[in-house]
């Protein structure tokens, strides 16, 4: 990224900080110290929910300062009351879209690379009557996100509800992960299968 950074306004990243850590605050986010915006992310959170953003997270919400662009601002969002949303320290995202109805919780030193999605609820229940509308919590399938310490999430990943990635785990660029990902693994493909492993 350092390339990309290497003209950089002093005063615009002042800005967006001073900026970010408002925006942040206004919304009710736990935001830890030193925390680096690239534009201002989009934060929404459900009433009796969490957002908890660690110490020294870089939230890339503008396409100059990240090698391949991102298609929006990050994005972080509660859904439901009692919802959590965690990332630890150090983690950086960039351009990638987080929502919580129950539990997202993203590890320290984690890697989020561009426009990654990650989701713990369908956001729709199966049942074909009035699927449009149903705001029923209870028929909408929901089971929480847990990416661990040092995982690297390439580009375009999608991230599925109940998944488990494990501590240093690699997954591999435009994957769909759909189940469990053990300790140091590498994953890829839709739906993502174990290809390697880390070191």
């Amino acid at each position: 990224m350092s390339i990309f950074l290497k003209g950089i306004n002093k005063l615009q990243i002042t800005y967006w900080r001073v900026m970010g850590y408002g925006l942040a605050k206004m919304h009710g986010v736990e935001i830890g110290r030193g925390c680096t915006f690239y534009g201002l992310p989009i934060i929404s959170r459900a009433p009796g929910s969490r957002i908890v953003i660690g110490d020294r997270v870089v939230l890339c919400s503008d396409s100059r300062y990240t090698a391949l662009g991102v298609n929006h601002p990050v994005i972080l969002r509660t859904l439901r009351t009692g919802a959590e949303l965690k990332i630890g320290d150090d983690s950086g995202l960039s351009g990638s879209a987080i929502c919580a109805a129950i539990s997202v919780s993203i590890g320290k030193s984690a890697l989020i690379g561009a426009n990654v999605l990650l989701f713990d609820t369908d956001f729709h229940t199966k049942n074909p009557i009035n699927r449009r509308y149903c705001g029923d919590h209870e028929k909408i399938a929901a089971k929480p996100v847990m990416v661990d310490d040092n995982v690297f999430i390439g580009a375009n990943s999608i991230i599925t509800k109940g998944v488990n990635i494990g501590r240093n785990s690699i997954v591999g660029a435009g994957s769909v992960v759909v189940k469990a990902v053990a300790e140091s693994k590498i994953v890829a493909g839709s739906p993502a299968k174990e290809i390697g492993n880390v070191g």
